[in-house]
C-alpha cells in the first residue's frame, strides 16, 4: 500500500520561514509527480507546488520566488517555505500520482495518494 506522510508544519512569526517534508512509500509506478497543496478553513484546496519525474517545477503565483520544492529522491519530498505571510495559513497536504506532470498543480482531485495533512499557521 502507499503511504504518505507529511511533517514539519507548525506555528511561525510573519516573515519567518518553515520546511515541509513528505516520505512517500509503496510507489511503485512510473512517470511520478509528488506536489504540494493547501487547504485554509473554508476554502478549496489548491496547488501549492509540484514536481513530475524530470524534475520540471510548477508553483502558485502566489508563492513563486517565496517557497521550493524538492527532492532528496523519489521517496522524500521537501517545501521550503520563505518570507512567510498570514494568507499562508492552511493545512498543508503533500500528494503523489502518476501520469499528471506538473499540470497537477491545478486538478489536486486527480492526485490518488494523500498524507493526513500538516498544519502551518503564520501570525503577524
Amino acid at each position: 500500500a502507499v503511504e504518505v506522510v507529511e511533517s514539519g508544519g507548525g506555528p511561525v512569526q510573519e516573515g519567518g520561514s518553515v520546511t515541509l517534508s513528505c516520505r512517500i512509500s509503496g510507489l511503485t509506478r512510473v512517470d511520478v509527480t509528488l506536489g504540494w497543496f493547501r487547504q485554509a478553513p473554508g476554502k478549496e484546496r489548491e496547488g501549492v507546488a509540484v514536481v513530475d519525474d524530470n524534475g520540471r517545477t510548477s508553483y502558485a503565483d502566489s508563492v513563486k520566488g517565496r517557497f521550493t520544492i524538492s527532492q532528496a529522491d523519489a521517496n522524500n519530498l521537501f517545501l521550503q517555505m520563505n518570507d512567510l505571510k498570514p494568507e499562508d495559513t492552511a493545512t498543508y497536504y503533500c500528494a503523489a500520482d502518476s501520469g499528471l506532470g506538473i499540470a497537477g498543480l491545478d486538478i489536486p482531485t486527480s492526485f490518488a495518494y494523500w498524507g493526513q495533512g500538516t498544519q502551518v499557521t503564520v501570525s503577524s
